[in-house]
């Protein structure tokens, strides 16, 4: 790290009862995207625990070094300090944080369920080939991604520049995901935003298809592709809490 943690972008831990919830933010956002999903399941109950992620929640500069081994560490140290004190455990993810929920699952068939926000699991088409052209030319950082809100009223305090060289590690990741799906038979929510100027909505579609266990959908129709801080977000806390609540017999 060289700068101080935004205000907000602090990681977040509860205690509660033997089911536990893990919740994962997105690529250059930081965990307060994902605060109010970690505080309602907190409310229901559930021993939280929602890191931020290497590189995040500081300054751009400090994730440029980091990549999806990396973030995948991260999460992974998290799931299983928190698997060590709880009977079960659920993950939830929104956008890169839905891939590293994907990851998880796939590794850990043990997991209740997953609750899969807007998450990435592909590379978009000709994405890959751009962003290694700005590299060649020199280039380490493009315009950011963060903060695509429907709300006028509400901006994420994610970083304003993309850097590249972590992006591609995410999209070299997103390259394995199609053979991961198959792995998944736990119970999955996948949420969607028609309207989601970052991630295509197919992907929420390769996850529904893809994935062994039995799969619900929910759409969120005014929100854009940050859904848990705008219009619908408290429609995405309540059916993570009921979800989380029933695969994990809380």
């Amino acid at each position: 790290m060289t700068a101080p943690v935004l205000p907000g972008a602090e990681p977040f831990s509860a205690p509660g009862g033997p089911h536990g919830a893990l919740v994962l933010h997105g690529f250059t956002g930081n965990p307060a995207s994902m605060r109010g999903v970690a505080e309602a399941l907190a409310g229901a109950g559930f021993t939280v625990e929602l890191p931020r992620l290497p590189g995040h929640g500081t300054v751009v500069d400090d994730m440029i070094p980091t990549g999806w081994a990396d973030w995948a560490g991260c999460a992974e140290d998290a799931y299983r300090a928190l698997a060590a004190r709880c009977d079960t455990v659920v993950v939830v993810g929104l956008s890169m944080g839905g891939a590293l929920t994907v990851w998880l699952a796939a590794e850990h068939p043990e997991i209740a369920g997953i609750v899969c926000i807007n998450a990435v699991v592909s590379a978009p088409d000709g994405m890959r080939e751009g962003v290694e052209a700005m590299l060649a030319s020199g280039q380490e950082l493009m315009d950011g991604i963060g903060s695509d809100i429907a709300d006028p009223d509400v901006v994420e305090s994610a970083y304003p520049q993309t850097p590249l060289r972590p992006l591609l590690s995410l999209f070299d990741a997103a390259d394995t995901f199609a053979d991961r799906l198959a792995a998944i038979a736990c119970p999955v929510l996948v949420m969607t935003s028609p309207q989601d100027h970052v991630v295509d909505p197919a992907n929420s579609d390769m996850i529904a298809a893809g994935v062994s266990g039995p799969v619900e959908r929910v759409t969120l129709e005014r929100s854009f592709h940050v859904a848990t801080l705008d219009h619908d977000r408290q429609l995405v806390e309540e059916r993570a809490v009921a979800f989380a609540r029933r695969v994990s017999g809380a």
